[in-house]
């Protein structure tokens, strides 16, 4: 059975079969289950055939959850962190709760599983041997400037992005990054419509322009 201590386990980006047996047994062990998205993960949990409460800890609400966690790990239990799809703590809620579980010396493990930017580099075509993660640019503020600064790396850069955004965000790569820098967008990763559309910037916003964006995107810009 596992220790007392905090336990990130990765979960499907899109087909089930994509989690591993040590993920399986870990989830079945746990004392306590904590989800971005309660409904998603219980969905999950269903297929596994694992009936555990599930309990949520997301953006909104992780600064009052994480010491609650803290405390149940405190009186001996294995909790487990999941997010809505992947890692936690990449590009989702995990790192607040890793960090105060450390400030308590309380036990923290993290499975190797799922992460979209990884297959998503990997069949783009670009330069694996070194790379930037920006994750998510945001959404406003501060945009203009973190694109300027991408734009001057010289190592692939990892974006994720939203169907919502896809267009604004490959306009931006147009007007910082050249209309020929080399650009691959991965959208349904492992699900039943994945696909990878590769160009260069303006040949694959044209795609977007003229294709509805759907699903989430993954946007690796070589450099």
């Amino acid at each position: 059975m596992l220790e007392p201590g905090l336990y990130l386990v990765p979960t499907p980006l899109g087909n089930l079969e994509d989690i591993t047996l040590r993920a399986i047994r870990y989830l079945k062990e746990a004392d306590m289950i904590f989800a971005e998205d309660t409904r998603t993960s219980r969905v999950l949990l269903q297929h596994l055939g694992i009936d555990k409460k599930v309990m949520a800890h997301h953006q909104h609400n992780e600064h009052q959850s994480a010491p609650e966690v803290v405390r149940l790990i405190q009186a001996g239990n294995a909790v487990v962190l999941v997010s809505d799809a992947g890692t936690p703590g990449i590009s989702d809620p995990g790192f607040l709760l890793v960090r105060e579980s450390l400030k308590a010396d309380c036990h923290v493990e993290c499975l190797p599983g799922p992460t979209a930017f990884v297959p998503a580099l990997v069949i783009s075509g670009m330069p694996c041997d070194r790379f930037h993660f920006e994750g998510f640019l945001p959404v406003k503020k501060g945009r203009q400037t973190r694109l300027q600064l991408l734009a001057q790396m010289e190592e692939t850069v990892v974006l994720y992005e939203s169907p919502h955004r896809i267009i604004k965000t490959l306009e931006q790569i147009v007007e910082f990054f050249g209309p020929d820098r080399r650009v691959s967008v991965s959208r349904e990763l492992t699900k039943l419509h994945e696909q990878t559309i590769r160009g260069t910037a303006t040949e694959v916003l044209t795609h977007f322009n003229t294709t509805e964006p759907r699903g989430e995107m993954v946007v690796v810009i070589g450099h």
